[in-house]
């Protein structure tokens, strides 16, 4: 089937970021034309679906470079925690009591969250089993998906997580051969050591050849002080100059928050070509601090937004991610630090970019693609809408993303899953978080 969006406002966010009203016809998953299409157009032999435009903005889908879809259970049950107590003394004890059932459970409520609001791209870490479900889960239902297995054997790790570093490295490696590509390339695998104070150096060594040989990689760093100080005096050098040292910077990869780096290790990210995922409300949420984001980008680093998990946000709205992600660096940067213009190209191109899928995504044009969402700027709270990116970044909120296609699929139309079954998926969530919490002994 094809499918025509007819009479949106089309923000292509292309090299010219040109604004034009007009249609785009997708075709086998792709964008086929972008322009004003005619019945002359369309495409013989082919059945046409039609999503209707007209007074709505067509951008595309949006791209959270860092979540956790395994912790969506989690949510509201680790709070008023930093990063290290959060993680050993609530995400650790949950994850380590997930199962294949409340896994599929956590993957199905964040996906149709992230697809209600309009991110149609997840990088994501799993926990250290079960990610085979996360897999499937994203086959299921339709969300574009680079994930992988977290790794975690250093001995500070608690036992019901560590494993040993020949047992991880073998299961991830299944796991990338089982998943890399698969249907047209929409599930794709990232090799995810959890960060430096899980892993031996002898598994990020490990895992630094297999980036050498061209696996993606994502991991976080330089998330909180206390873990800058941890990796220092346990690892003798700064979190990023000893990823670099283990083979884990590369142009295929992602480090997640990157808050508090040392001296010289900006450079080290722009030098590599590494990317940084910017999670501002999980950096408050866990009292972490403010990115210096702004001057990443001065410095030409790849930058994209992510909720992070549902537990240290609490949402997965990218909505949310874009204001702040304009509004935290004004202090220290000036008013004009991220401009929402700027912010738009993080969650869109920016954002495919960090991922390494910018030709594929992250803008209408022809012959990428066909990830896109339609939002209403009709709303009280987005009037007068003279600016089309502070409306977006500033106004928009989640719940006024109307469609959603990914791979020319619509999996959202007019607010509503097409293919999913939202009361299921809250009965299944519902069900699962007190068995969770009991096997987990909170």
């Amino acid at each position: 089937m094809s499918l025509l969006v007819k009479n949106a406002l089309l923000i292509t966010m292309d090299a010219g970021r040109r604004v034009r009203r007009g249609d785009i016809l997708v075709d086998r998953g792709r964008i086929h034309r972008v322009g004003t299409i005619g019945r002359n157009d369309m495409l013989l032999g082919s059945r046409l679906s039609v999503l209707d435009g007209t007074g709505l903005w067509c951008l595309p889908g949006l791209v959270q470079a860092h979540v956790h879809l395994c912790q969506t259970l989690f949510r509201n049950a680790a709070e008023d925690l930093e990063l290290l107590d959060w993680l050993r003394r609530r995400i650790w004890p949950l994850e380590a009591a997930l199962d294949e059932e409340s896994m599929e459970a956590a993957a199905r409520l964040g996906i149709a969250e992230l697809l209600l609001g309009g991110t149609t791209c997840v990088l994501d870490m799993g926990s250290v089993r079960h990610t085979d479900v996360l897999f499937e889960a994203a086959r299921a239902t339709g969300i574009r998906y680079i994930g992988g297995k977290a790794l975690m054997d250093d001995p500070a790790c608690p036992p019901s997580l560590r494993e040993r570093a020949e047992d991880a490295l073998r299961d991830t490696d299944r796991l990338a051969a089982a998943w890399e590509g698969k249907e047209d390339g929409r599930l794709r695998y990232a090799h995810a050591p959890r960060f430096a104070l899980s892993c031996t150096d002898g598994l990020l060594r490990a895992v630094g050849e297999r980036v050498a040989a061209g696996a993606r990689l994502h991991t976080h760093a330089s998330e909180n002080r206390a873990e800058c100080e941890e990796v220092r005096r346990t690892r003798g050098l700064g979190n990023v100059a000893y990823l670099k040292r283990a083979g884990l910077c590369s142009a295929r990869s992602v480090f997640a928050h990157c808050v508090w780096p040392e001296e010289g290790e900006a450079e080290i990210l722009a030098e590599t070509g590494t990317a940084v995922a910017h999670c501002p409300s999980s950096n408050l949420k866990l009292a972490s601090g403010i990115a210096p984001i702004p001057d990443y980008v001065a410095r030409g680093i790849r930058v994209g937004l992510g909720a992070d998990g549902a537990p240290c946000n609490n949402t997965l709205d990218v909505f949310q991610e874009m204001r702040l992600a304009s509004l935290l660096p004004r202090p220290r940067f000036g008013p004009a630090a991220l401009p929402a213009d700027r912010v738009l190209e993080l969650a869109t191109i920016g954002g495919a970019a960090a991922l390494g899928l910018q030709d594929e995504i992250g803008s209408l044009e022809e012959g990428k693609r066909a990830d896109l969402i339609l939002v209403d700027p009709r709303g009280l709270h987005a009037q007068p809408p003279s600016d089309i990116a502070a409306t977006l970044v500033h106004c928009l909120r989640a719940d006024d993303v109307r469609h959603v296609v990914v791979d020319g699929r619509v999996l959202v139309r007019d607010r509503k899953l097409e293919e999913l079954d939202l009361a299921r998926i809250r009965d299944r969530a519902g069900a699962q978080w007190p068995r969770l919490r009991s096997r987990a002994g909170l």
